[in-house]
C-alpha cells in the first residue's frame, strides 16, 4: 500500500498514523510503502477502500 493513497484517504498523516496505530514520527520514517501488518490493519479498518497487494512487497524484497 503506497503511502500517498492512505494519506489522500484519511486527509492528513496525523490522521493516517492514528488509524495505523502508530505515533507521527514512525508513520513520517516510513518509505513509499506502509509497512505490510500496518498496511494488512488499513485495509481491514476501511472496508477494502485502501487495498494491501502483497505483490507490491513481494517486488521490494526481490528488488534488494
Amino acid at each position: 500500500m503506497y503511502k500517498s493513497e492512505a494519506i489522500k484517504h484519511f486527509g492528513n498523516l496525523t490522521k493516517l498514523a492514528q488509524a495505523a496505530g502508530v505515533k507521527l514520527p514512525s508513520a513520517s520514517a516510513w518509505g513509499v510503502l506502509i509497512p505490510e501488518k500496518r498496511a494488512a490493519r488499513l485495509e481491514r479498518l476501511t472496508d477494502g477502500a485502501l487495498k494491501y497487494d502483497p505483490a507490491l512487497y513481494q517486488q521490494q524484497t526481490n528488488e534488494a
